[in-house]
């Protein structure tokens, strides 16, 4: 990931870097209060699934976000190198 302004580089890692944690985070605390209060092993699995969404709702934005600016300065590169020729 190399984007053009290093501070939105650092920015977007530390928000990639969040989002995951929150993956994690959802996840396991949705296994271990599902797990706790039903005993049920099927069910705290779910749980965890359905806990880690949020988590990565954020990461697939942010991949995204980063996939549309990678397409955006390969167009600029592009027509810099068209205006050069």
């Amino acid at each position: 990931m190399r984007l053009s302004n290093p501070l939105l580089s650092i920015l977007i890692s530390f928000l990639l870097g969040v989002a995951w944690a929150f993956v994690i985070f959802g996840a396991v605390f949705a296994f271990q209060y599902s797990y706790a209060n039903e005993q049920k092993i099927l069910n705290a699995l779910l749980s965890a699934f359905f806990g880690l969404l949020p988590g990565l709702f954020f990461v697939l934005f942010i991949e995204y976000f980063l996939m549309i600016q990678d397409k955006i300065d390969n167009i600029e590169k592009k027509i810099d190198q068209f205006k050069n020729d």
